[in-house]
């Protein structure tokens, strides 16, 4: 069965997307840090929108796509982010991450969830969106392990 919408990681799909996008609500839900220190040179709907960029393209981490994002027109076109070279960095997507909080998040997930909905035909396809916003990141294969230890021991027995 064909799918209405373009292919994951394309530019298409990205420009598909946008217009649902609720850049205000964003913006309204999370005005940003108005104390002294670092300027804000993004806003909350920018972050947001370079944090959905893990999920709709190919690369998965914030330190794939802030290092790809300069040779991206179609990511920048899609995070609004109008500057070549002036693109957010891993920090700053962490700290929006961390400041936002998973309430916020849901609230947004749930505001996109609401207009996507309204656009489906009566009696289409189930459509499901995942949200593991408070779920732990798996990590186990990337602990480090004690140098030193016997070379023809498992990593279980350099702690024994």
């Amino acid at each position: 069965m064909q799918s209405p919408l373009p292919a994951t990681g394309t530019a298409k799909l990205l420009d598909a997307l946008s217009p649902y996008i609720p850049d205000e609500f964003i913006n309204h839900l999370l005005p940003g840090n108005r104390r002294q220190g670092r300027r804000n040179y993004f806003s909350a709907a920018q972050l947001w929108r370079v944090h959905l960029l893990a999920v709709l393209s190919p690369a998965h981490s914030f330190n794939a796509i802030v290092r790809l994002l300069p040779e991206q027109p179609s990511w920048r076109r899609f995070g609004l982010l109008h500057h070549r070279h002036r693109t957010p960095d891993v920090h700053m997507l962490c700290d929006f991450r961390a400041d936002a909080g998973v309430a916020a998040l849901r609230r947004i997930n749930e505001q996109l969830i609401r207009r996507l909905l309204r656009f489906l035909p009566e009696g289409g396809q189930t459509v499901a969106i995942i949200d593991a916003t408070d779920l732990p990141a798996s990590a186990a294969d990337k602990k480090k392990t004690v140098a030193g230890g016997p070379p023809n021991l498992p990593p279980s027995g350099l702690a024994r």
